[in-house]
């Protein structure tokens, strides 16, 4: 069964194609390690909530959108194995070396989480 890690993030609207062009780089490098899919959504109608919401979970300002993100594996083991390569990259792979693809946003205010689909149509 497939394994999904979603994100939610706030991004400088001014940023946006610094953000699209980040997210490439990056992406290309899941794709390497055996992701199946990854999806970048830019928020087009994210509306304010009466208790919580995606905007007040990431504590996104006036000028930030809201990006909802996911990457698709093919199984949990797959993530995990991907996830301990990172580390390594980070120093020897543009694409995800902070000082050469530096990210267009907070990542201290990064919502994450890894997630086992139970229901799939």
């Amino acid at each position: 069964m497939s394994y999904i890690d979603g994100f939610v993030i706030a991004v400088p609207t001014a940023r946006k194609q610094e953000f699209i062009d980040h997210a490439s780089k990056a992406g290309s490098l899941f794709k390497e390690l055996g992701a199946t899919r990854i999806i970048e959504c830019w928020g087009d109608d994210v509306p304010n909530g009466t208790l919580t919401d995606f905007r007040r979970a990431v504590q996104a300002t006036e000028d930030e959108t809201v990006v909802f993100s996911w990457v698709e594996w093919p199984n949990k083991a797959t993530r995990d194995a991907a996830m301990q390569r990172m580390d390594d990259l980070m120093k020897t792979d543009d694409r995800f070396n902070p000082e050469k693809n530096p990210m267009p946003f907070d990542g201290k205010r990064m919502i994450f989480g890894g997630f086992a689909p139970v229901v799939e149509l």
